[in-house]
């Protein structure tokens, strides 16, 4: 069997913040707000993950009013949303994301976090795809306000 769901998230600017996608950390004068450290690549496939089996959204498990969460590490959730996935008995076939964002350019970045991805979900770098790109200067992210991310996750029965 076979299941496929998406995910989108959406993260401001702001000052005194590490900016982390994937969990690497990207030199830059601002960070990401959010409760968590606000990965908004991660959070976009963990809500795909989540998609897939109809278990709801990263708010339902992880909620911003919850202290427990406070400036936790995005990849550890992902860690966790992942044991939700093998413990229905899937396995992830593959996931294809896209950072949105103005600035700064992540190109350099790519592969690092691809390699973070892969390993903390234990799957190849070759059946992980992420890509970044610019809004040309048009809405929040290209004035720079923040950062959108979209991901497509395909799983199948194990």
């Amino acid at each position: 069997m076979i299941r496929i769901g998406t995910g989108y998230d959406v993260h401001a600017f702001g000052p005194n913040r590490k900016l982390i996608l994937g969990g690497v950390d990207i030199p830059y004068e601002k960070g990401l707000v959010g409760h968590s450290d606000a990965d908004v690549l991660t959070h976009a496939i963990m809500d795909a993950m989540l998609g897939c089996l109809s278990l709801g959204s990263i708010g339902d498990h992880f909620p911003d009013t919850d202290p427990l969460y406070k400036n936790s590490d995005s990849l550890g959730l992902l860690a966790h949303v992942h044991d939700l996935i093998k413990k229905e008995g899937y396995v992830i076939g593959n996931i294809d994301s896209v950072i949105i964002a103005q600035d700064p350019k992540l190109k350099p970045y790519i592969l690092s976090i691809r390699e973070k991805l892969a390993d903390t979900l234990s799957i190849s770098v070759a059946d992980i795809s992420v890509k970044a790109t610019t809004t040309e200067w048009l809405g929040f992210e290209g004035k720079k306000l923040g950062m959108a991310s979209q991901s497509v996750v395909l799983i199948t029965k194990s």
